[in-house]
């Protein structure tokens, strides 16, 4: 399958090459969505990173596969990516779900000598209190969920829907489980991204999600909370300088344009914060 076509975030000049790492840039998507031509995933992010010398490729994995079935995937596509490019490891930046199945690649799959570094963008490593309750509804209502959304999904390209599986893979009980099973490799390096809807209608898509994620887990970004979204040697909270704050969509470029063009605190771009990640691992010698 051919790599999405990226947008670009503007048409001003870039420092040659500071983004232009030691080991290719791997991006690796959430639940719900797929590696596709159009709309891209990942939105301006990828035209910004490559205008700046990375070079960028995609994990190509199912949107509602479990996370040890994509998992897999990933790791078939670090061989390719490896034998592509003849570099010795890649780096992964992965949201949401994606950056499980970034773990358990590095962890219990044994690539971790093939993983430079795994940033975690939004990603829920402590799973939710919230879906915890959830999960206490009739089962009967999840299996018509995953009934529909398993055969909708077939259509566009996954060839291993578990919806049901997915959501039992986001309560605390699983996750825990999840990071007894797959510590933390030595010698790659982790660090995440945590991101805080400053209100409500910071994005209206997940208005009410953040409504009750404040309630039971406290500031969180529509879906994943920052407790939950924080993990590694380094941890970033993104804050907007506006009320729209940074929700778990607005994490990867889905409105495809800047927060705010005024000057002041907080992140301005979305598109800056993944140029401020990958200049670090460059500096770091990934």
């Amino acid at each position: 399958m051919d790599k999405p076509i990226p947008f670009s975030s503007g048409d001003s000049p870039a420092p040659d090459g500071d983004c232009a790492t030691r080991f290719p840039i791997v991006l690796i998507h959430g639940a719900g969505f797929r590696d596709l031509k159009w709309p891209v995933y990942w939105g301006r992010i990828p035209g910004e990173l490559e205008k700046r010398g990375a070079r960028i490729y995609y994990g190509l994995q199912d949107s509602w596969a479990d996370v040890e079935t994509n998992a897999r995937t990933i790791v078939s596509r670090i061989d390719a990516i490896l034998s592509e490019t003849g570099a010795p490891k890649v780096n992964l930046i992965a949201h949401s779900k994606g950056g499980l199945e970034a773990r358990m690649a590095a962890s219990s799959l044994g690539y971790g000598t093939r993983i430079a570094s795994i940033t975690t963008v939004a990603t829920p490593h402590r799973g939710s209190k919230t879906v915890d309750r959830l999960m206490k509804l009739p089962r009967s209502l999840f299996s018509l969920a995953a009934f529909a959304v398993n055969n909708w999904i077939r259509i566009v390209g996954d060839s291993r829907p578990d919806f049901l599986k997915v959501c039992e893979d986001f309560t605390t009980a699983a996750m825990e489980r999840f990071n007894r099973d797959n510590p933390d490799v030595p010698g790659v390096f982790y660090q995440s991204v945590a991101c805080v809807m400053s209100r409500p209608l910071s994005d209206i898509n997940l208005s009410t999600a953040n409504c009750v994620l404040n309630r039971i887990e406290g500031p969180n970004d529509g879906l994943v909370s920052v407790e939950s979204a924080s993990w590694g040697n380094n941890v970033r909270v993104l804050r907007s300088g506006v009320l729209r704050g940074i929700s778990h969509l607005d994490a990867i470029d889905l409105r495809r344009s800047p927060f705010t063009k005024a000057p002041g605190a907080g992140v301005r771009d979305i598109c800056d914060v993944y140029v401020e990640i990958v200049r670090e691992l460059k500096q770091h010698g990934f």
